[in-house]
């Protein structure tokens, strides 16, 4: 009898000794475990690339959480800055007052602003085959004049232009109005909010031209323009007629493909960022732009953006700090 008591309290001891070691690693294991939240908010030209960039991080980190906001560029660098949110999605160039107010931007893709035309234009042949010259442009957008169609083409006529452009503060805007030699608050024309406001103000106006975001324009499965959408092609060299190299507007992957050769001019064409308020600490926040600066980057041409140079995220991550830690934790 003695000695079954023994044994007993032996097995007993034991369990509980290896259930002890169990708990200390699935404790260590929670403690290391990623915590946190991120917000984020701006452009709605980098929103659908961060969302996926989002759901993609947190499948390997769970219990970090991602509040993701479009509102345009100009909401996110104000956001940013006001501490309302950890990152602010900016497309266009940061400026010198942001970065002495704090401003730490990190380029994440590459986009494009390409402009619009209705396809159901009743001169819509005639435009393509003309393209829209950096100095038209400049005309139709910067210039409070009641446009015809046919002037546009060289030639009298009342088929009235109705010119949209976006009311937010954003990078598209400011993107397009640089490619003329502007700022958006040059830009005239019927004023809308939003990168989609801006698509359906087009879409259904058939003498409507206006301006998005590649990821507006083109439609993600097919990737072809949006339904009633065409892009109003242009004329980068000046002689009036869109020539073969000028024509790559069939699909958002042809685009894509000569923004990267360099046959797009730039801009409109434009790096976007992800802007901090000084450098980021929150360890949710590093791994974030670190996974970004890395794996994250595989995303960019599926999703219809272009990568980073590995030079410049190379740089990214050392300016971020985020190689230095990498070696530290392996040091330890």
């Amino acid at each position: 009898m003695k000695r079954v008591i023994t044994y007993t309290l032996l097995s007993t001891l034991i369990v509980g000794i290896m259930s002890g070691c169990g708990n200390s690693g699935k404790s260590k294991e929670k403690k290391d475990e990623l915590k946190g939240e991120i917000t984020i908010s701006g452009a709605f030209a980098l929103y659908p690339l961060v969302v996926k960039w989002a759901d993609e991080f947190k499948q390997a980190n769970p219990a970090v959480r991602i509040d993701i906001s479009a509102g345009g560029a100009g909401k996110g660098m104000t956001d940013v800055l006001s501490d309302m949110v950890d990152l602010g999605m900016v497309s266009r160039e940061v400026y010198a007052t942001e970065i002495e107010k704090g401003a730490f931007a990190i380029g994440v893709a590459i986009d494009a602003v390409v402009p619009t035309l209705n396809a159901n234009n009743p001169l819509l042949n005639e435009l393509l085959q003309k393209g829209l010259t950096r100095e038209m442009a400049k005309e139709f957008w910067m210039k409070e004049k009641n446009w015809t169609w046919e002037e546009f083409l060289g030639r009298k006529g009342n088929t009235s232009a109705h010119i949209f452009t976006r009311s937010d503060a954003c990078g598209a805007a400011e993107t397009y109005a640089a490619w003329m030699g502007g700022k958006q608050e040059d830009l005239t024309g019927t004023a809308v909010f939003g990168d989609p406001g801006l698509a359906m103000a087009v879409q259904k106006d058939i003498l409507g031209t206006g301006y998005n975001n590649l990821g507006y324009a083109y439609d993600e499965k097919t990737r072809k323009p949006n339904q009633d959408l065409v892009i109003f092609p242009i004329d980068v060299n000046g002689n009036g007629q869109i020539d073969p190299e000028e024509s790559f507007y069939e699909t958002k992957d042809d685009v894509i493909k000569a923004i990267a050769e360099g046959k797009y001019p730039s801009p409109p064409a434009r790096e976007l960022y992800l802007v901090s308020k000084g450098k980021p600490v929150k360890p949710e926040v590093l791994a974030f732009l670190k996974y970004i600066l890395t794996k994250g980057q595989e995303l960019n041409i599926p999703l219809g953006y272009i990568s980073i140079t590995q030079d410049k995220l190379d740089a990214s991550l050392s300016k971020l700090g985020i190689e230095q830690q990498t070696e530290t934790k392996e040091e330890k």
